[in-house]
């Protein structure tokens, strides 16, 4: 069983990894960082610390009234996505450790679209 990097954990929460197949476990957020735990496999998990994180990403729907799921960008490792039974709880317990300009939302379809045609028409 892997060893927590965290002495205090402020939030445990169910939530999803999209880390190739889709694991579900444990969310865990404390002092030294993000930890997920898959429920089945105990070899599964991710653990990023605080240091490491970069930016958090957020997908937002509806004008916030919904967010399917967010992603952690590490500085060297990559980004993993994830989602949770109450995302909001997860990111107001991660804004307390990353400063809340590292956490912006995600470009939405119509966004992608107009970057798309707008770089055509620059050729």
């Amino acid at each position: 069983m892997p060893q927590s990097i965290n002495t205090k954990v402020d939030l445990v929460m169910e939530g999803t990894s999209f880390l190739g197949m889709t694991d579900y476990g444990k969310i865990m957020i404390g002092n030294h960082g993000f930890e997920f735990f898959n429920d089945r496999d105990v070899r599964k998990f991710v653990q990023v610390p605080w240091a490491e994180v970069d930016y958090v990403i957020v997908s937002v729907i509806f004008k916030g009234k919904w967010i399917p799921r967010f992603a952690i960008k590490t500085k060297k490792n990559g980004t993993y996505s994830f989602s949770a039974k109450d995302p909001k709880k997860v990111l107001r317990a991660i804004r307390k450790y990353i400063d809340p300009s590292h956490i912006v939302r995600s470009l939405g379809m119509w966004d992608i679209i107009k970057r798309l045609f707008t770089r055509k028409s620059r050729r």
